[in-house]
């Protein structure tokens, strides 16, 4: 059985002293709550302020050190996104960090937000990630990748049972939002984590993030579902219920490769 919580934030944006002292609360409360792992939504160390997290780039390895001390501290594994500087730009790295405050596994997300010219602000990433953790394989995924079902397709086939998804999703695409994320569970046949940011943030307009952070079972199930609110969501799961279903109704194999 695996434990997870999601932290489902209200991101303070370009201010990551105050996002970090919320990582730490809500990570004494996932691990007083029995959780294995944490996880925390897209960019929750500083959010959206494209200036910002150009000019203080350099501090970015500095704060997923410090998320890294939180996640010893509190042996709990941590997940979320995160800006990291590479030689191509600045990325939006995915992270998973052991109970012991090591990077197991990253992915720089590679399908950026045109609608919000993401493009012209991050480094976009060049691989797929298929994390190995003591519960299973997991793949990494990043907000609007939900919307490009290739990618999710193939980490299934490489073996993943459960794919992590921190995003920040915002009004007015909940539909999308609920839609995608259980179509992405039960065409692959397994979970999907996915942790959204709360909170409106003045962007180049106004911009509110809906939450209803959310675990799919691999039959298209919600597991747990949140509000639109800050709150820690705690559930566990079976990572054999993936194994189970793909061997009941055996989508992967029966997919035709030789016409698509």
């Amino acid at each position: 059985m695996l434990t997870l919580s999601l932290a489902q934030m209200d991101v303070a944006t370009a201010d990551p002293k105050s996002n970090l002292e919320k990582t730490r609360r809500f990570a004494a409360e996932a691990k007083a709550k029995g959780s294995d792992i944490i996880v925390f939504p897209e960019m929750w160390t500083v959010g959206f302020n494209w200036e910002y997290n150009r000019k203080h780039a350099s501090e970015h390895e500095e704060t997923l050190n410090a998320v890294k001390s939180i996640a010893a501290s509190h042996s709990i594994w941590v997940h979320g996104s995160l800006p990291a500087l590479t030689d191509e730009g600045i990325a939006n790295r995915s992270v998973l960090i052991s109970d012991k405050g090591e990077v197991t596994a990253w992915y720089d997300k590679a399908h950026l937000f045109s609608l919000v010219g993401e493009e012209r602000h991050m480094a976009s990433g060049r691989s797929r990630t298929l994390a190995d953790t003591p519960w299973g394989p997991m793949g990494l995924a990043v907000c609007y990748d939900l919307r490009f079902p290739e990618l999710f397709r193939r980490y299934a086939v490489d073996g993943a049972e459960l794919i992590f998804l921190p995003s920040a999703f915002p009004e007015p695409r909940l539909a999308h939002w609920r839609t995608l994320i259980r179509a992405r569970a039960i065409e692959n046949q397994l979970f999907m984590v996915s942790c959204n940011q709360v909170g409106t943030k003045q962007l180049e307009h106004p911009t509110t993030f809906f939450g209803n952070s959310c675990i799919i079972d691999p039959w298209g199930e919600t597991v747990i579902e949140g509000g639109t609110e800050e709150q820690l969501l705690t559930a566990e799961i079976n990572l054999s219920k993936a194994r189970e279903i793909r061997n009941y109704m055996r989508v992967l194999d029966d997919r035709r490769p030789d016409l698509y």
